[in-house]
């Protein structure tokens, strides 16, 4: 049985959806926080179980009977994101999977100014201590997130955010697509080269994407990274978040979300989504 955590999630969904299309419903379970919300899941035969990292003594009856198990990252930071994937690591092996997977960054690193950096690199030291064969997937920036940053931007014409650097943007859809192959055809083994989409673009290639697409100039402004702090909290952002975002932007300008890398495009066998078009996808769903 191949078992995805965080079903409930966008890209986990996204695996789960995708599974079904390759895997007997029977084959496939999925360890939730609210088991409630992957009713319909169920429904389609999958096996259907509360996981909480948070709380270890669920996992055991979670991932009961697996061969493989993708641990799709929390949304949490910190100590109590290790805490969580060690766990959900620990549980994987303890109940004998072949393999276990875990969705990382290609910016993965202890010193990374983005906070979520060093927590995917510490899980990824769990993963190696674990004595079980293992897939780190090393998930490029996701595209759904540019579009997030520059929200204010659409309606005010001004993009203004600190001094950033490319990055190598990348979709949910086809990261989702790489863990399906990941679990069912083993594609990837180790710590993968970064599965980025095909090009790198800074916020000012951002701005002029979508100059193009909505017809009317968004121009892009750099703000300090205190300035830009400051903003957020006054808008109501919560310290904590306006540190991730600040951190986003120092660890970009250090290069820890480029190059792109081909790696994703060969293991699926076709071309990437490219950020124009995801944003312009995303716009006529917007309206």
């Amino acid at each position: 049985m191949i078992i995805v955590t965080g079903a409930n999630g966008q890209l986990g969904r996204m695996v789960a959806e995708r599974l079904l299309e390759r895997v007997p419903a029977e084959e496939i379970g999925v360890s939730v926080r609210d088991a409630e919300a992957a009713r319909d899941l169920g429904a389609r035969g999958v096996r259907v179980r509360r996981g909480d990292f948070a709380d270890p003594d669920t996992l055991p009856h979670a991932f009961e009977g697996a061969s493989k198990v993708l641990i799709v990252s929390t949304g949490t930071t910190g100590e109590a994101a290790v805490r969580g994937h060690r766990a959900a690591v620990a549980a994987a092996a303890a109940a004998g999977a072949k393999r276990i997977l875990y969705t990382s960054h290609m910016g993965a690193s202890p010193s990374s100014r983005f906070v979520p950096m060093p927590d995917h690199a510490a899980t990824e030291e769990a993963l190696q201590r674990s004595g079980v064969p293992f897939t780190s997937l090393r998930n490029g920036f996701y595209t759904s997130s540019a579009v997030e940053l520059v929200r204010g931007a659409l309606e005010t014409g001004v993009l203004a955010v600190p001094e950033d650097g490319p990055v190598a943007w990348t979709a949910h859809a086809d990261l989702a697509d790489a863990a399906v192959l990941a679990l069912t055809d083993e594609v990837l083994d180790g710590l993968s080269p970064a599965l980025t989409g095909p090009e790198v673009i800074d916020m000012a290639g951002i701005a002029e994407i979508l100059t193009r697409l909505t017809g009317r100039p968004i121009r892009r402004v750099v703000v300090s990274d205190d300035e830009y702090r400051a903003q957020l909290i006054d808008h109501g952002v919560p310290e904590s978040s306006a540190d991730l975002l600040v951190g986003l932007f120092a660890a970009s300008r250090e290069g820890d979300f480029a190059p792109a890398d081909p790696t994703l495009a060969d293991v699926l066998g076709r071309p990437v989504v490219r950020v124009a078009d995801y944003l312009k996808s995303a716009l006529t769903t917007r309206g």
